[in-house]
């Protein structure tokens, strides 16, 4: 069980590092976008690329706060439940939200000789990617629905089994 609690520790190292690193991204990004385009080549689309990168981290955000609460339900021996639905659910939104948040800043990005097309190009397939995390997350949701639904019918035949004892 010690590997399990070493396990669960690290991961919310991790998690609060990289919640830390969305936070500061934000704040450096308000900053740059804010402040520092004056003389970029990204002064006229300053705000849709401010908008898309900061709802980005949120996604980010969004995510960890989901699989956090999802590791304390898994410590408690809840995960099984219903209740663990609203945060693979939330988990699922956040990731199609993603996707589309990249797409969005390619498309801003394309026109013009603003970046490269290889760039645009990089920024599709890495929507494609995060859609893909999506689909694995429903995937993990379909297992979860399976053991969810064995759960309680095991409960079921427990309470049945008392009946006849």
């Amino acid at each position: 069980m010690a590997l399990g609690k070493l396990t669960v520790l690290a991961l919310r190292a991790v998690m609060v590092a990289l919640h830390a690193g969305a936070v500061s991204a934000q704040a450096v990004m308000v900053a740059m976008l804010t402040g520092a385009m004056d003389e970029s080549i990204l002064v006229d689309r300053r705000t849709p690329v401010l908008v898309i990168t900061i709802l980005g981290v949120v996604t980010v955000q969004v995510v960890l706060v989901c699989v956090w609460r999802l590791v304390t339900m898994a410590q408690r021996g809840t995960v099984f439940s219903h209740a663990a639905f609203r945060y693979v659910h939330l988990v699922m939104g956040a990731f199609v939200a993603a996707s589309l948040l990249v797409l969005a800043l390619g498309a801003v990005l394309a026109p013009g000789d603003v970046v490269p097309p290889g760039v645009v190009a990089l920024l599709g397939g890495v929507s494609l990617a995060i859609f893909g995390n999506a689909l694995i997350v429903l995937v993990l949701r379909m297992l979860l629905a399976q053991a969810v639904a064995r759960d309680v019918e095991a409960s079921q035949l427990g309470a049945e089994l008392a009946e006849v004892i």
